[in-house]
């Protein structure tokens, strides 16, 4: 499922519940206009761009690459949750407004920021690595052999 666009603002797709589907929260009260590709958070009633996050899969591994510019790797955090849960989270300060300046244009956002995928049943939790160079923070997440079920055959006697 893609972000949906809310009026001029995109709001983001939140898991919940046990059987892993995605629904939108927290959007009473707003049109939907269209939806495609794109996230936002919400934050104190207001939604504000949330850092975006690509996915692939190797033949060895999941790899997430999140643009955080600006960010140390000291600002961000890396986590594995139960349920296999990858939590990515950290904070972009905001530029103070001096009271002499006059703003054309404010398009960076800061605060805090966490995005959150659960991970297939083939990630190996253990052996998550995570680095970070100019501005875009890699995860890797290498995978193993989901071993399938031995099937035995049963004689029927009779």
């Amino acid at each position: 499922m893609s972000a949906c666009m809310l009026g001029a603002k995109m709001i983001e797709p939140v898991l919940t519940g046990e059987d892993g589907k995605w629904r939108l929260h927290n959007i009473e009260n707003i049109n939907v206009v269209s939806c495609f590709c794109g996230v936002l958070k919400e934050e104190s009633s207001l939604w504000k761009v949330s850092e975006m996050v690509d996915w692939k899969e190797t033949p060895a591994a999941h790899v997430f690459k999140v643009d955080l510019p600006g960010l140390k790797k000291e600002e961000v955090k890396v986590e594995v949750e139960d349920g296999r849960i990858l939590q990515i989270s950290g904070e972009r300060s905001e530029e103070k407004e001096d009271t002499n300046e006059k703003w054309h244009r404010v398009e960076r956002v800061g605060g805090k920021f966490v995005r959150r995928f659960r991970l297939p049943e083939n990630a190996k939790l253990d052996e998550v690595k995570a680095s970070m160079e100019n501005g875009v923070l890699t995860i890797k997440v290498p995978k193993q052999e989901i071993k399938k079920p031995e099937v035995k055959s049963i004689e029927i006697c009779g």
